[in-house]
């Protein structure tokens, strides 16, 4: 007998819900066919469904997400990094208490205390004809991050194969849900071909027919929303063995859905109405520019440093995205300013070293990069701001008005978005410490309750 087996797949969907009705409405319809001539389906996501730039996702602290993926009868999903380290630990440890699908995680645990129920190395999919398909999942391994939520993330690949060594004797295929990136799912298919697909997501790569690494099929469906991915597998129940067939849906092009302009603008007024509440009251407006210091810039650099007790301040402009109006001010207002998955980072860096940062910080050709990932949700990266500190006439070094000691340490607030080693290089190598789990919205939002009346 030749079974034939679908699984449709979603990936870094990151609160784009744009094309979801269509989507779903396809993946329905698609599944209804095919059970109709017997052939069985599951519905698979790769990780990032969850953005907190997304108003919806930010007012129901993820579990909205969830009751999406239920009323869409996903089967098994993984998480990824903004599941997994933007939230605080009890928020994440609760996320997916009302799933009606299993969450498979191989490299995670809490550091202190049981697990969240919900979390599983590993579930065993069986068809209506018997075939067993071990599913394994895993995300990326950001140490730093998942321990000051007190979580425990270990090496994704060796985690795997361990999976899979358990699972090999006991079923007839095995899958990954990776949000590891494409690299990673290169080196695992490499040392494990006892994987017979890697789901990937987390580098956003687009692979429209997958791709074979050692007979391991690899996928990988873009981001937001762009893709739906359908892989065939035809499995031989005599043989044991598999054909594999992978194809990229474009979203865009499907038919829309009923009533799917309505069901995005009742998430947004939903999301608003959640975030709504006056929480201080400005007694006049506070406006942004994204290639010049603003009056926003000065009171955001007051509530970092007020915050974290550093010696000074470094972030850039383009993290505005709106103006701070007069009058009452709520939580949804702070979001449209500073919609960012961004967390504070204090660095401690040598005066040399601090130096070397202030000129690397006048960069000519940052202001007007259009920067996407890292957490930045904005436009343009905008101007480089430094607070606090500036280089003098003669050349040295000043933090508030004293010449630094090039040999001293000092403490820089900035954001983690620049400590993974792609503007600043030495940040990488530097002590560090991460202000988690509040992103700069929250801590901006307690400067204002704290200096301003309500």
């Amino acid at each position: 007998m030749r079974e034939k087996i679908h699984f449709f797949h979603t990936n870094d969907v990151h609160s784009h819900f744009e094309f979801w009705p269509r989507t779903q409405s396809y993946i329905r319809t698609q599944r209804a066919l095919l059970a109709e001539k017997g052939e069985p389906s599951f519905l698979l996501d790769i990780g990032d469904h969850i953005d907190r730039s997304n108003i919806f996702t930010e007012a129901t602290v993820g579990k909205g997400n969830v009751q999406m993926l239920n009323e869409a009868a996903y089967d098994v999903v993984t998480i990824g990094n903004n599941e997994g380290i933007t939230l605080a630990h009890e928020d994440f440890y609760t996320l997916y208490n009302e799933a009606e699908f299993d969450v498979v995680v191989a490299n995670i645990q809490a550091l202190n205390g049981q697990n969240p129920t919900w979390l599983k190395p590993y579930t065993i999919l069986t068809t209506k004809y018997g075939t067993k398909i071990g599913v394994v999942g895993a995300t990326a391994q950001y140490d730093a991050f998942y321990r000051a939520l007190n979580w425990d993330v270990s090496e994704p690949r060796i985690a795997i194969i361990q999976v899979v060594e358990q699972l090999k004797e006991q079923v007839d295929i095995i899958i990954c849900l990776s949000h590891l990136g494409i690299t990673e799912d290169e080196a695992l298919a490499s040392e494990c071909p006892a994987i017979d697909v890697i789901f990937g997501a987390h580098t956003h790569h687009i692979l429209e027919q997958g791709k074979f690494v050692e007979g391991v099929l690899l996928t990988g469906g873009g981001k937001f929303g762009q893709f739906t991915g359908h892989l065939t597998l035809e499995f031989d129940h005599e043989t044991k063995t598999i054909t594999k067939q992978e194809t990229l849906i474009e979203n865009a092009l499907l038919p829309s859905s009923k009533d799917e302009e309505n069901y995005l603008q009742r998430m947004s007024r939903e999301g608003k109405k959640q975030l709504s509440a006056p929480i201080f009251t400005t007694h006049r407006p506070y406006y942004k520019e994204w290639f010049h210091y603003s009056q926003l810039s000065d009171l955001f650099a007051k509530s970092i440093l007020d915050y974290t007790k550093a010696d000074c301040a470094m972030f850039n402009a383009g993290i505005f995205l709106d103006d701070l109006n007069k009058g009452h001010v709520s939580a949804y207002d702070i979001h449209g300013i500073l919609p960012h998955p961004i967390n504070l980072c204090v660095i401690e860096l040598t005066g040399a070293e601090l130096k070397e940062v202030y000129l690397q910080s006048n960069n000519e050709e940052w202001p007007n990069l259009q920067l996407k990932g890292l957490g930045f949700r904005g436009i343009v990266f905008g101007k480089m701001l430094t607070y606090d500190f500036k280089v003098n006439g003669n050349r040295e070094l000043v933090i508030r008005g004293n010449v630094v000691d090039i040999q001293r340490t000092y403490k820089l607030v900035t954001l983690d978005m620049f400590t993974f080693g792609y503007f600043f290089p030495n940040f990488k190598y530097a002590k560090k410490e991460y202000y988690l789990p509040l992103f700069l919205r929250d801590i901006f939002r307690e400067y204002g309750k704290v200096n301003f009346v309500c």
